[in-house]
């Protein structure tokens, strides 16, 4: 059982991923604003954020399928060897929504001005890693 202290440590853990990703969705929509006039608006950037702060909330810390029981003997003899699909997911996801909010921070900083085609990329790169993470996360937690 949980003590109050953990249980609150990580509600804590769990809402500052999510502010992290509302923060990295922000930037790629301050990117993406920025080279597409239909999307500067703050209806796209809320939408940017809330995606970002439920695929980092929902599927960075994803529950683990445990590969061996208490007494050392795998769980479930069909598991053993195999992919555990939203553990795979949630890694991707990260990395992809990751890289593109460093991306963009980097086009911003450096004040750069790349072609349109790159700027769709690191939104396709947003938009396919945060929905990864998603599912993942909605995955893990059904499974429990």
């Amino acid at each position: 059982m949980q003590t109050g202290v953990r249980k609150v440590a990580h509600v804590l853990e769990r809402l500052g991923l999510a502010m992290a990703g509302a923060a990295s969705g922000l930037f790629v929509a301050a990117l993406v604003g920025t080279s597409h006039a239909a999307l500067t608006n703050q209806a796209f950037l809320l939408l940017m954020m809330t995606g970002g702060a439920v695929g980092f909330y929902l599927g960075i810390d994803t529950p683990p399928r445990p590969f061996t029981a208490s007494n050392g003997r795998p769980t479930d003899e069909a598991w053993v060897g195999k992919v555990d699909t939203p553990e795979l997911l949630s890694a991707i996801g990260t990395f992809l929504a990751a890289l593109s909010a460093f991306a963009s921070v980097g086009v911003i900083v450096l004040r750069q001005d790349p072609d349109l085609a790159w700027i769709w990329m690191i939104m396709a790169g947003w938009v396919v890693g945060v929905a990864m993470q998603i599912i993942a996360g909605t995955i893990a937690r059904l499974r429990r």
